[in-house]
C-alpha cells in the first residue's frame, strides 16, 4: 500500500517540473481558448503544463487515475487519483502578476470532493516556493513546518477570497463582500485559490473563503491548510465543495461561517 509520504514525493517532483516550465514560458504566454466566459482564459502554457503533468504521472504512477482542469479524465486501477491544476491563476499569469501556481494532489476513494480522502499535495507558486503536505504528516513551506496555533477574532481577521468569471455570479459575490467587509479587518483578493490556501496556512492571511471552486483549484491547498491546523469546510459544516470552501483556525471558523451566511453567501 502506497504511503502519503511516497505520494507526496511524486506530487512535489512533478509540480516542481511544471512550475519551472510555466515560469520559463511566461514571456510567450498567449490565450489558446476561453471556457465559462470570454474572460475565463486558457493559455497555451496551461495546456503544455498539463501535458507535462500527465506524462510524468503516467510514467511514475501508471496505475493511477488523473483528474485535470484542461484534459480528459483518466481512470486508474490503484485507487489513487491525481487532481491537477496546471496553472491556478491563469489571468494573473497572463498579465505577469506573481500570484499563480501549479497544484498537484493525490486523493483516494471516489471522485467526489465530499467523500474523497486527501493523501498528498504540492503547490509550487510563481516565486518557486514549494508548499507541501501529506496526510497525518503535517504541512511545510520550503521544507519548514507550518502550524496555525491560534486565530484572531472576526473583526481582526484579514480574509482572502476570490470571484468567479461569469458576470452575474461575480456581482452576487461582490454583494457578499460588501456586507462582510465592515465586519473584518480587511479583504484580499489575489486570484489563485491554491496560493490563498497556502497563505492562510502560513498566517499571511487569517482566513479564506470562496464559492464556485473546482476540485483541482483546492485539492492540494486544502490538505496543506488542514495539515497546518486549520479547519476546511463548507457552509453546512461538512466538507468543502463547489458551493463553498472556508478555511480558518478552528476557533475562528464558526464565526466566519456565520458572518458569511448573514452576508448572503450561498444564496442563489
Amino acid at each position: 500500500m502506497v504511503t502519503p509520504s511516497a505520494l507526496l514525493e511524486v506530487a512535489a517532483t512533478v509540480a516542481r517540473e511544471a512550475g519551472r516550465l510555466i515560469v520559463e514560458g511566461r514571456a510567450d504566454a498567449r490565450v489558446a481558448h476561453t471556457k465559462s466566459s470570454a474572460v475565463d482564459v486558457v493559455t497555451q502554457m496551461d495546456l503544455a503544463s498539463e501535458r507535462l503533468l500527465r506524462e510524468r504521472l503516467s510514467a511514475l504512477r501508471p496505475a493511477d487515475g488523473v483528474w485535470g482542469e484542461e484534459g480528459e479524465d483518466v481512470g486508474g486501477t490503484s485507487g489513487i487519483t491525481w487532481v491537477v491544476d496546471p496553472i491556478d491563476g491563469t489571468v494573473n499569469y497572463l498579465y505577469g502578476l506573481p500570484h499563480y501556481a501549479v497544484s498537484v494532489a493525490a486523493v483516494s476513494g471516489p471522485r467526489d470532493v465530499r467523500e474523497w480522502r486527501l493523501e498528498a499535495g504540492a503547490v509550487v507558486d510563481a516565486s518557486g516556493v514549494v508548499w507541501t503536505a501529506a496526510r497525518g504528516e503535517g504541512a511545510r513551506r520550503a521544507g519548514v513546518p507550518l502550524w496555525r496555533d491560534r486565530g484572531p477574532s472576526l473583526d481582526e481577521s484579514l480574509v482572502a477570497t476570490g470571484f468567479q468569471y461569469t458576470a452575474e455570479r461575480r456581482a452576487r459575490q461582490g454583494e457578499v463582500v460588501a456586507r462582510l467587509l465592515p465586519r473584518v479587518r480587511d479583504i484580499r483578493r489575489l486570484g489563485a485559490a491554491s496560493v490563498d490556501l497556502c497563505h492562510v496556512s502560513a498566517g499571511m492571511v487569517d482566513a479564506y473563503y470562496e464559492e464556485g471552486l473546482h476540485p483541482w483549484d483546492f485539492a492540494a491547498g486544502a490538505l496543506i491548510a488542514q495539515e497546518s491546523g486549520l479547519r476546511v469546510g463548507g457552509l453546512d459544516g461538512g466538507p468543502a465543495d463547489s458551493r463553498m470552501l472556508i478555511a480558518a483556525h478552528p476557533d475562528a471558523w464558526p464565526g466566519l461561517r456565520d458572518a458569511l451566511l448573514e452576508s448572503g453567501a450561498g444564496d442563489r
